[in-house]
């Protein structure tokens, strides 16, 4: 099949990010006419659609270079993108320490998800040394930012004193936010607070909020810990959780 497509549509990135919405066929055909054109946010956004397969056909290689040569012309999420790639083999060899570089490079300058991304590198020492405290310092900085999985692992810092002095207080004012802001760790998060005091219907919202969006690994490990709570009401989502990541390890028929 083919389409019509107004030179406006092919050189506009945000045009081209709608496109996508409304039909992924049309608009990978727009996205690589823009993306051989030069459009740089179309070459960041052609390596995105060929990694996920949407629109077009997956090919992991050929996404990692079209991140290649956008971040080579200083687009921050491509390079964010090719430490993802490295970081988990996709289309290339997985290598911790060059999947840092790339972060680090986006994080300096300004990027939430690569502050996310390298922070989450040096709090486990996966292809560079561990660091707790510089790991806090960009959980900090990208929460500031509005990144709500980073306001989440902030929480848990500052809940914990992990490199820092504990604050519980802070603690639940980033759970919070990192609910409301749809991260469904964050959501888990709040809602264990909630839990803990007294506050078991506003607790169980958010469950069912973070039930509703969080992935296969997640809900294991979550309805595992629902198990242990001490509500009954609580310990009913366990099954829940439990069910929805079988649901989602079986295949599409």
């Amino acid at each position: 099949m083919s389409y019509q497509l107004r030179r406006e549509e092919v050189l506009d990135g945000d045009r081209l990010k709608a496109m996508l919405e409304e039909s992924p066929a049309r608009a990978a055909q727009a996205i690589l006419i823009a993306a051989r054109e030069g459009v740089l946010d179309a070459q960041a956004l052609l390596g995105q659609i060929l990694l996920d397969g949407r629109g077009i056909e997956r090919d992991q290689p050929l996404a990692l270079r079209w991140f290649e040569i956008a971040a080579q012309r200083g687009h921050l999420m491509a390079r964010n993108m090719l430490g993802r790639c490295h970081e988990h083999g996709w289309g290339c060899t997985a290598d911790g320490s060059i999947a840092a570089g790339h972060y680090r490079v986006a994080a300096e300058a300004g990027l939430d998800w690569a502050m996310y991304n390298y922070a989450n590198l040096l709090a486990t020492g996966r292809g560079v040394a561990e660091n707790q405290s510089q790991a806090l310092n960009l959980y900090r900085r990208a929460a500031e930012l509005g990144h709500a999985k980073s306001m989440n692992l902030l929480g848990r810092y500052l809940e914990e004193g992990k490199s820092c002095l504990a604050d519980p207080l802070a603690a639940r004012v980033w759970y919070r936010r990192s609910a409301e802001g749809g991260d469904f760790r964050g959501q888990f998060s709040y809602a264990a607070l909630l839990a803990d005091e007294g506050h078991v219907d506003e607790a169980l919202s958010w469950l069912r909020r973070a039930l509703a969006t969080g992935n296969q690994n997640f809900l294991r490990v979550s309805g595992e810990a629902l198990n242990n709570a001490s509500h009954p009401r609580i310990r009913e989502m366990a099954g829940k959780y439990s069910q929805r990541a079988s649901d989602l390890a079986q295949p599409l028929g």
